[in-house]
C-alpha cells in the first residue's frame, strides 16, 4: 500500500517465547495463545487484512521459538522470516527481513498486542498511525501513561503496539539482537522525528496471566464466549471456552484453552486452563487501559 509518498509494507512480530506467560508457552508460542479463541497472531494479521495489507508480499511474520508451529499455522498467508538460535529481538528481526522490505516503510506489529477500540474495525482502528505519513519520521501508537514521567514512555504515552518505521532508518539497523527501543525509538525522539499516535480503544500486551486473562474476558465482553465444538455441562461466568473443550465444573472469570478439561467438582476461578490438569492463576484483572 501507499501511505502519502511512500510504498509501506508490514512486519508481525512472533519470535518471542513469552516468558512471563509460561508454562503456557511451553506448549504454545505467544502468538499462538488464544485471545477470545482467536490466535493473537490471527488477530494481528486480520488488522492488517484491515488496512489492505495482505499476502506474502506486504506482510512478513518471524518466529523462533517454537517456529514451527508459527511456520504452520501462518501457512502461505504471509512471507515467514524464520530466526535460528535464539530470537533476534525486535530491532534484529525487522533487519533480518530488510532484503524483502527492499525500500518500504513498514508497520510493525507485536503479536501479542489486544486492541479493541468499539467505535472501528480491526484495521481502521490503527488507521491514523499511517494518515498524512511523511515516509521519513518515526510514529507510534500509544495511550496516555497513568504517570506520564515514568521511565519507558514516549511523550507521556505507553506503546500500544504498533509502529511506523521509515527506509532510512531501517535500512541502517544490524543484522543481530536488538531492540527497537533502543536501536530506533529513542534516537528519533531526540531528533525531535518520533510522533506518537493516541489510540483510543482498549489496550493490553497480554504478557502477564493477569494481563492475557483480561483481554479474553474483555473478548468476551463481559458473558461467555463458548465455541461450538465444546461440551459444557457445568457452569460458566464470563468465561472463554476453547474449541473441543469440556467443562464439566464451575467455571468464572477464567479461560479454558482448546481441548482443555474442566472436570467434576473443579472450580476454576481467574485462570486458565490448558490440557487436563495445568491451571495458571492469574490476578483479578485490573481495567483495561482506555476504552472499555
Amino acid at each position: 500500500m501507499t501511505v502519502g509518498r511512500a510504498e509501506v509494507c508490514a512486519v508481525v512480530l512472533a519470535a518471542g517465547e513469552g516468558t512471563r506467560l509460561r508454562p503456557l508457552t511451553e506448549r504454545l508460542p505467544k502468538a499462538l495463545c488464544p485471545v477470545g479463541n482467536v490466535p493473537l497472531l490471527d488477530r494481528a494479521l486480520h488488522r492488517l487484512a484491515g488496512l489492505g495489507l495482505v499476502g506474502p508480499g506486504r506482510v512478513a511474520v518471524n518466529a523462533c521459538y517454537l517456529g514451527d508451529q508459527v511456520v504452520e499455522h501462518v501457512g502461505d498467508r504471509a512471507h515467514l522470516s524464520v530466526e535460528p538460535g535464539d530470537p533476534l529481538g525486535t530491532a534484529g528481526g525487522v533487519a533480518n527481513l530488510r532484503d524483502w522490505i527492499a525500500g518500504r516503510g513498514v508497520l510493525v506489529g507485536n503479536a501479542d498486542a489486544y486492541l479493541a477500540d468499539p467505535a472501528r474495525p480491526p484495521g481502521p482502528d490503527i488507521a491514523a498511525l499511517l494518515h498524512d505519513w511523511d515516509g521519513d519520521s518515526v510514529r507510534l501508537l500509544g495511550q496516555p501513561a497513568p504517570d506520564p514521567a515514568a521511565p519507558g514512555t514516549f511523550d507521556g504515552h505507553v506503546f500500544t503496539g504498533f509502529s511506523l518505521l521509515p527506509w532510512r532508518l531501517v535500512r541502517e539497523l544490524p543484522v543481530g539482537f536488538g531492540d527497537l527501543v533502543r536501536a530506533l525509538w529513542r534516537p528519533a525522539e531526540a531528533a525531535g522525528a518520533l510522533t506518537v499516535v493516541p489510540y483510543p480503544g482498549t489496550f493490553y500486551d497480554t504478557g502477564t496471566p493477569a494481563d492475557y486473562l483480561a483481554a479474553n474476558l474483555h473478548a468476551a465482553g463481559g458473558g461467555n464466549l463458548v465455541d461450538p465444538t465444546a461440551t459444557v455441562t457445568g457452569r460458566c461466568r464470563s468465561a472463554v471456552v476453547g474449541a473441543g473443550a469440556v467443562v464439566h465444573g464451575d467455571v468464572e472469570r477464567a479461560v479454558v484453552w482448546p481441548g482443555a478439561t474442566v472436570g467434576p467438582g473443579e472450580h476454576l476461578r481467574d485462570a486458565v486452563r490448558a490440557g487436563t490438569a495445568l491451571t495458571v492463576p492469574g490476578t483479578p484483572p485490573s481495567p483495561g487501559r482506555g476504552s472499555l
